[in-house]
Parts: C-alpha cells; structure tokens; sequence
C-alpha cells in the first residue's frame, strides 16, 4: 500500500476536495440532504468548523478547522463518506459494491491543502465559491443553491453580486 503523505497540523485549517468515483454522477446534489447530515453527525461527534463549502454534483470542496490540539480530519472524512453511503443504501438507491464489499461510492483518497496564512485562506474561500461558475453549472455564483457563499452573503461578508465578472480578476 502507498504511503500517502499528509500535512497534519493540530488544530490547523485545510483545503479539501472530495469527489466520487462516477464523476457523470450527480447523486451529491440529488441527495444533499443526506449529507447535509452525515456532515452535521460527524461534526458533532468529532468537532470541526466548516469555513466554506460547495457541493458539486460529483465532488465538493470545502475549508475546515480543526480544534486545537486535532489534526485527524482523515479519520472525519471516512465518517462523512461512510455516513453518507450507508444513508443512501438505506434509501434504496442502489450502490454497486467491488471485489472486497466496499461500496464503489467514492474515490478511495481526497485531496487536502493546509492554509498557509489569510490571503491562503481567501484565495481557497473564493476558489470554493466560483466553482459552480468554473464548471459551467450556472452564470453566477448567486444561481447555485449548494453553497456556503449564500451564508457569506447573510452575514455580510460578501455581496450578493460578488464575482459578476471573470475570477481571473479576483486572484493575484
């Protein structure tokens, strides 16, 4: 087996992206619900904070901290992951499983950045909000549902006409 390397930083902020192994699929939309609820399951039992989010038909993106002194968020993303499946199984959406029993849900790793410092941060927050946009999905970062930029908007942060121009505008 590889030996994948991680930065784990106790109590550090991360960057990740979490995709499923059909990208055609669509099931996280279709059911956000039920992740919206594996999300909150786990984050109550192994606390983190969810900085920014957005949910893709096949993958998602999403900037986390972690409590002091924690640096297991891969232990977290295989709660999420397994939450999730075993929901969707429960609703009777069919899952096909591989040669071990293993659902064939999602890709087997994710990928995860550590937040280096506030400009980091906002360059991955941004990143994390124009991708519906990047992929073609609809015209403005407004227009997708699934989305912690909504939030943004709420409290103020961000207006509601945010990044109505290219984004290439919006980084460096």
């Amino acid at each position: 087996m590889v030996l994948y390397r991680r930065n784990r930083v106790a109590g550090g902020t991360y960057f990740f992206t979490v995709t499923l192994r059909d990208r055609s699929s669509d099931v996280l939309v279709r059911h956000i619900d039920l992740l919206r609820a594996a999300l909150r399951k786990v984050s109550t039992e192994q606390p983190f904070t969810i900085n920014a989010i957005v949910i893709l038909p096949d993958h998602l993106h999403t900037v986390w901290s972690l409590p002091d002194g924690d640096a297991d968020y891969s232990q977290r993303w295989r709660a999420i992951k397994s939450h999730f499946t075993r929901a969707l199984s429960a609703s009777g959406l069919s899952l096909p499983a591989d040669h071990r029993g293993e659902y064939r849900l999602w890709q087997r790793r994710f990928w995860e950045h550590t937040i280096r410092n506030d400009s980091d941060f906002q360059k991955h927050v941004d990143y994390i909000h124009w991708n519906p946009v990047k992929h073609g999905l609809v015209q403005h970062v407004a227009e997708w549902p699934c989305s912690s930029f909504h939030q943004y908007v709420r409290i103020g942060l961000l207006p509601p006409d945010w990044a109505t121009s290219r984004f290439d505008d919006l980084v460096e």
